[in-house]
C-alpha cells in the first residue's frame, strides 16, 4: 500500500504575536515546516500534501523548491476539516499519515513504527506526560484498548486525570478517512471538526485502534509561542551536539553550540563555546575553532585554526592556516596553506597565497596576493572608485609596510617593497622600493595652540 502524507500547516499561531505564519518560524535556521517535510521524505511517501491557510503564499514561497501538493483551507474549522480538504488528492487505496507543521522534532523512526501499526483500523501516536494540561486525553477500556480521544475542554474530571495524551499524529487508510471524516461533527466546546473523532467511529464499527507511544515528551512538542519555540530549538541543538560528540568532535559545551545548517567534521576537530554554524560548513581533520566564532558556508582544511571572535562567510581556509582573533573573512576569500589573517583584519574577494601574512588592522578587498607576502598594520586596498571595483595584484615575496594605501587597479611585482605610510597609485616593479609620502619637516620653536580663557 502506498503511503501519502498530509501535513497540516494552516494555523495562524496568534500566540506567536507575529505576522509570520507560525510554521515558518525557524528552528536551527530553517522553517519548522521544512523540518517536518524533511522527516516526511525519510518515509519515502508517494506524495506529500500540505494544507495551508494563514499566510498561504508566504508558506508556498518559503518551500518553493519542494515538490509538494498545496491544499488551501480557506476557513480554519479544525483538524478534521483540514484533512478533509486534502483527501480528494489522495489515492483511494493509499495509507495516510497526518503530521503537523509546528511539530518539528518527530523522528522518522517513531513514524515508521506508527505506520506499521495500521492494520484493521487506524493508529494513533500518543505520549505520557506528567502535566497533560491542554492536551486531548486518550481513552481506553479496562483491557487497554483505545476507545477514542476527548479534548481537554470537553473532558470530565475523571478523564482529566488521564496522563496519556493525543499528539494528533494519526495513520489510517484513505478508505477509512473517506468514510468517517464527512460524518465528523462539531458539537464541542470549540465548535471545530476534530480529526481524532474518526477513532471512536472506527471503534464503533468494530475496528481496532492501535497506539504507538512516543519516545519522549519533547519529541511531540508542538510550538504555539516563543517559549515553546525556544524549547524546541534547544532540544534540536542538544541532539545535534550529542551526535557530533558521538562522532568524535570535541565540543567544549554542547549547550553553547548552534548548528543552523549542516556541519561536516573530520577527525580531531575541536569547537569551543558559543560557535554558530550556518549553511554548509566543512571542517577538515584537526581543525580548531575558538570561542564566539560565526562560520557561514565555509570550508576549513586540515590543521587550520580559527581563533576567538572571528566571522567567516563563504570563504575557504587552507590547511594549517590561522585566522583571528577578531578577523572577518567576507565572501570570496580564499586562504592558501599556512596563510595568516590576524586581529581586526577584513578580507573580501581576496586570494591570500601560501604563507602570506596580514596580521592586523587591515582591509584587503578584490586582491590576488601571492606567496610569502607580509602586509603591515593599517594597510588597505582602495578597490572602489565610487562606481566600479578594481583589483590589486601582489606578487610573491612582497613586503608592504604599515599604514600603506594601495589604490586599485594596482600591481606590485614579485619581491617589491612598499615603504610604510605610502599611498601608491602606480605599479611597483620587481625588487623596487616604492615610497610615496610627504617629506618630514621638524619646526623648531613651534607653540601649541592654547584655549582662550573663558573670561576673554
Amino acid at each position: 500500500m502506498n503511503l501519502e502524507i498530509i501535513i497540516l500547516a494552516a494555523g495562524q499561531g496568534t500566540r506567536m504575536k507575529s505576522s509570520l505564519p507560525k510554521v515558518l518560524h525557524r528552528v536551527a535556521g530553517i522553517p519548522m515546516l521544512q523540518h517536518v517535510v524533511n522527516t516526511a521524505r525519510e518515509l519515502h511517501p508517494q506524495a506529500i500534501h500540505v494544507v495551508i491557510g494563514h499566510g498561504a503564499q508566504a508558506v508556498r514561497d518559503a518551500l518553493a523548491a519542494e515538490a509538494l501538493n498545496w491544499v488551501e483551507q480557506t476557513e480554519q474549522l479544525g483538524t478534521g476539516h483540514a484533512v478533509l480538504q486534502a483527501m480528494p488528492a489522495v489515492a483511494g487505496d493509499s495509507m495516510v499519515l497526518v503530521l503537523y507543521g509546528d511539530v518539528p522534532l518527530l523522528s522518522a523512526r517513531t513514524l515508521h513504527a506508527l505506520v506499521g501499526r495500521v492494520a484493521a483500523g487506524p493508529a494513533l501516536l500518543t505520549a505520557h506526560m506528567q502535566d497533560p494540561t491542554g492536551y486531548g486525553r486518550v481513552l481506553r477500556d479496562g483491557a487497554g484498548n483505545v476507545l477514542g480521544v476527548v479534548e481537554h475542554k470537553d473532558a470530565s474530571d475523571e478523564e482529566l486525570l488521564v496522563q496519556e495524551i493525543n499528539t494528533g499524529v494519526l495513520a489510517a487508510s484513505a478508505a477509512a478517512l473517506n468514510q468517517y471524516l464527512p460524518a465528523v461533527g462539531n458539537a464541542n466546546s470549540q465548535g471545530e471538526y476534530y480529526l481524532p473523532d474518526v477513532l471512536s467511529m472506527a471503534v464503533a464499527d468494530g475496528k481496532t485502534v492501535s497506539a504507538q507511544v512516543a519516545s519522549s515528551e519533547l519529541e511531540i512538542l508542538g510550538v504555539n509561542d516563543h517559549l515553546q519555540l525556544s524549547q524546541v530549538e534547544r532540544e534540536f541543538q542538544l541532539r545535534t551536539a550529542q551526535q557530533l560528540l558521538r562522532d568524535g568532535v570535541a565540543i567544549a559545551d554542547p549547550a553553547r553550540l548552534d548548528i543552523r545548517g549542516s556541519l561536516t567534521c573530520g577527525e580531531g576537530v575541536s569547537i569551543d563555546v558559543n560557535v554558530i554554524v550556518e549553511g554548509d560548513v566543512v571542517l577538515g581533520d584537526n581543525v580548531t575553532v575558538g570561542p564566539n566564532c560565526v562560520l557561514r558556508n565555509v570550508r576549513i582544511d586540515a590543521g587550520a585554526s580559527i581563533h576567538a571572535m572571528s566571522h567567516l562567510e563563504e570563504a575557504v581556509v587552507g590547511a594549517a592556516a590561522n585566522v583571528g582573533p577578531y578577523a572577518r573573512l567576507r565572501p570570496g576569500t580564499v586562504l592558501a596553506e599556512q596563510a595568516r589573517i590576524g586581529n581586526f583584519v577584513e578580507t573580501k574577494k581576496a586570494t591570500i597565497g601560501v604563507g602570506s601574512k596580514v596580521n592586523h588592522l587591515s582591509y584587503i578587498g578584490d586582491c590576488d596576493m601571492g606567496a610569502g607576502v607580509n602586509v603591515g598594520a593599517g594597510t588597505i586596498t582602495c578597490n572602489y572608485d565610487g562606481v566600479n571595483k578594481h583589483t590589486t595584484v601582489v606578487g610573491d615575496g612582497v613586503f608592504i609596510g604599515s599604514n600603506s594605501t594601495l589604490v586599485a587597479p594596482m600591481q606590485i611585482a614579485d619581491s617589491g617593497f612598499v615603504a610604510a605610510g605610502s599611498t601608491l597609485t602606480k605599479a611597483v616593479g620587481g625588487d623596487e622600493l616604492a615610497v610615496s609620502r610627504a617629506r618630514q619637516r621638524n619646526i623648531r620653536g613651534w607653540q601649541r595652540p592654547r584655549k582662550a580663557n573663558k573670561e576673554d
